[in-house]
């Protein structure tokens, strides 16, 4: 088997990406007084919302907090989140590295719905046009028309995203 990569993203064009989001919200929730929750979905989501929080809190001074999300992305069942912290009220972004069939993110919203959020938007680094599930990103770094047997997979390493590639 061949190791030869496609890559749609060097680490250099994913900072880019990530910044460019970065701004998309600082934008939109410009004035926001309460802090954003950034929920990263495990792993490479936290290490993205790590990235963002930094961002925002040094070009709008946005004060931000990261929640980790934990599924088993083939079969989501328990949800679970590093915090038991209600989230009425709240503006909660969810970030994830590759929206596919849109399964994951649905499922990562769930815990959410059972306080009532201000807003709940969805950020994702490589977004596939051939979801199954009615999610739409509200920020997209990346949107790639792919085939359903391809795959998207997305490199992270000490708290920076190394590369996206496709197989």
């Amino acid at each position: 088997m061949t190791t030869d990569r496609k890559y749609i993203l060097d680490a250099s064009a994913a900072a880019k990406k990530l910044e460019r989001m970065a701004y998309e919200i600082a934008e939109q929730l410009v004035g926001e007084k309460s802090p954003i929750i950034l929920a990263g979905i495990r792993d490479n989501g936290v290490v993205m919302a790590k990235i963002l929080a930094r961002q925002l809190k040094e070009i709008a001074a946005l004060e931000t907090e990261i929640i980790e999300i934990s599924l088993d992305k083939r079969h989501p069942g328990e949800i679970i989140l590093n915090t038991s912290q209600r989230f009425d009220d709240k503006i909660i972004i969810l970030v994830d590295d590759v929206t596919n069939s849109g399964k994951t993110l649905l499922y990562a919203l769930k815990p959410f719905l059972h306080d009532h959020p201000k807003k709940i938007q969805i950020l994702t680094l490589v977004e596939r046009t051939h979801k199954a599930f009615p999610v739409k990103a509200d920020y997209v770094g990346i949107s790639m028309a792919t085939t359903l047997q391809d795959h998207i997979y997305v490199e992270v390493g000490d708290d920076l995203v190394t590369g996206a590639y496709m197989e």
